[in-house]
């Protein structure tokens, strides 16, 4: 008999409860080019993804695969170090496993970050945007099929998926550190093919400023679970239309490995920072 969704995350749970016993309050995900906020978490465990139950394995360039546990500051965190994507063949229920385990796990908070394509006129390579809504443009939903109420409502509310005070106090750390950040709308596709202009074109029109492939799965199970979330993207790469350049994948790496520091410098002050 297959297991359900509810008895895999607590075998997941109970997996890693049994490699470090502490109780996170934020959840971390580290996209692309942004996984060295691992290296300033303290007193940490590292458990690679290969070895916890229902954990896929990350392929893509970027996503070390392991999950850490340990303190930022005064806060109790469990981060992600990678993620799964559409592309690489995973279903959503797999991609946003993760997210359920870390909720079992006990985190209130969930940060999000990645890198996308900025398809917004005021945005330069290199620039943080704050995720201040997102259109879910990838033609799936995680929540689609059979519901556990214990794991959240049938109809979850998403009239607020980022909340409005973690982005602020995201906003406030940004302005004293000199980052150059925006607020923005993130659009999430399958992938892994980058956009035609007319997709540029068309997302534009509809009212996003940026675009990646990954992140909105996440959030829809995130709020599904009645977590808060703080969403960050890197944006590496402009997408404006009529002035389209060939993407190479290895400058977008390059250019977030080159805006690392300054994302990590924000996100660690904000969980420094937030109340838990």
């Amino acid at each position: 008999m297959a297991k359900s969704l509810k008895d895999k995350i607590n075998e997941a749970t109970n997996f890693i409860q049994s490699k470090r016993t502490l109780v996170p309050d934020i959840g971390i995900i580290l996209g692309t080019g942004l996984g060295g906020l691992a290296d300033h978490i303290q007193d940490k465990t590292v458990i690679p993804y290969n070895e916890i139950p229902y954990f896929a394995t990350s392929t893509a360039p970027g996503h070390t695969g392991n999950l850490i546990m340990g303190m930022i500051a005064d806060k109790k965190v469990v981060a992600m170090q990678g993620r799964f994507h559409t592309y690489e063949g995973y279903s959503l229920e797999e991609i946003t496993f993760p997210v359920r385990v870390m909720r079992a796990l006990g985190i209130k908070i969930l940060i999000e970050s990645n890198a996308a394509g900025g398809m917004n006129r005021n945005f330069k390579a290199g620039d943080a945007m704050i995720i201040a809504d997102h259109i879910n443009f990838t033609g799936q939903n995680p929540l689609i099929g059979a519901n556990d109420e214990t794991l959240g409502s049938r109809f979850p509310d998403m009239s607020e998926p980022y909340d409005e005070k973690l982005m602020e106090i995201a906003e406030k750390i940004a302005l004293e550190e000199g980052i150059r950040c925006h607020r923005g709308v993130y659009i999430g596709v399958s992938g892994p093919n980058f956009e035609t202009k007319a997709e540029y074109r068309f997302f534009q029109f509809i009212g996003a400023d940026a675009v990646g492939m990954s992140t909105v799965p996440e959030v829809i199970v995130a709020r599904h679970s009645d977590l808060k979330v703080l969403g960050i993207s890197c944006i590496t790469d402009i997408c404006i239309p009529d002035r389209l350049e060939p993407v190479d994948f290895r400058k977008v790496i390059e250019v977030a490995n080159r805006a690392e520091p300054r994302i990590t410098r924000l996100v660690e002050r904000i969980i420094r920072e937030i109340e838990v």
